[in-house]
């Protein structure tokens, strides 16, 4: 038993160093292209104890990038939910940093915010008690697959389950609270208070690939953005009124790794 247990350490270990080494292969490609890419960028580890294919996701910040939260996921071609690679802490966990504020000052809290990340909360499908889809307090997601969100520039090395099929897609959702816009006033859903907490609603990013690596790096498209208060989970393609929020990211790559 104590052999298998060192296998199964070292096995992880090999892994995390052969994913690192093509992450660092993924920054190099990238900076090249990129001036704007800052090195290092943070590392996030995630599912490191999945036995599949490797995924790296490269993210490079734009210039309204200010603190917002976000989720990976993967699905199949035909829209099914696979696995959750990341997800921001305070949506993993159902804590906000600022979501209580009983004492006279702001102190981490309870909070629900259905429209922060609604396309990854409807596809995952789970229904809470009070009829929301993101995690709660008593509901929350592992450390395995969460974490603050980074400052800027970063990259996540995850694992994929071993019953993924060869082709699939991976989803990244942002979203950043209170960046109003022309068309997304303060006043343009008075009643709605979950609206208000999101403001322009969450972009959607895409990219096919398959689980045969061909060393290849994938670029994510932008391909939507969220319900505007979370109530549903569908894309809305019609980005003519996002603004700023096209600008939070810059850029975004995946690839796999064996």
């Amino acid at each position: 038993m104590k052999t298998k247990r060192i296998l199964h350490t070292a096995s992880v270990l090999l892994s995390v160093l052969i994913l690192s080494v093509a992450a660092v292969t993924l920054i190099s490609c990238r900076s090249s292209r990129s001036s704007a890419l800052q090195q290092p960028v943070d590392t996030l580890f995630t599912n490191r104890e999945e036995t599949g294919s490797g995924l790296i996701f490269l993210f490079e910040k734009g210039e309204s990038f200010n603190h917002p939260l976000m989720a990976l996921w993967i699905e199949d071609t035909s829209g099914k939910y696979l696995q959750t690679l990341y997800v921001s802490e305070s949506i993993a966990k159902g804590v906000y940093g600022h979501g209580d504020k009983s004492t006279g000052k702001w102190l981490p809290g309870p909070i629900r915010r259905p429209a922060t990340l609604p396309v990854w909360a409807h596809s995952r499908g789970i229904r809470e008690t009070d009829g929301y889809y993101i995690p709660t307090t008593a509901t929350s997601l592992p450390d395995a697959m969460t974490g603050a969100t980074p400052p800027g520039d970063f990259m996540i090395i995850s694992r994929l389950s071993q019953n993924i099929p060869p082709v699939f897609d991976v989803f990244f959702e942002i979203n950043q609270s209170w960046d109003w816009n022309e068309y997304w006033t303060n006043n343009k859903f008075p009643d709605d208070e979950d609206y208000k907490t999101s403001c322009q609603p969450a972009l959607v990013y895409k990219a096919r690939i398959g689980q045969i690596p061909s060393g290849e790096q994938v670029g994510l498209t932008l391909i939507g953005h969220s319900h505007y208060s979370g109530k549903d989970g569908e894309v809305y393609s019609d980005l003519s009124t996002i603004t700023t929020a096209k600008n939070i990211t810059r850029n975004a790559w995946v690839k796999l790794v064996r």
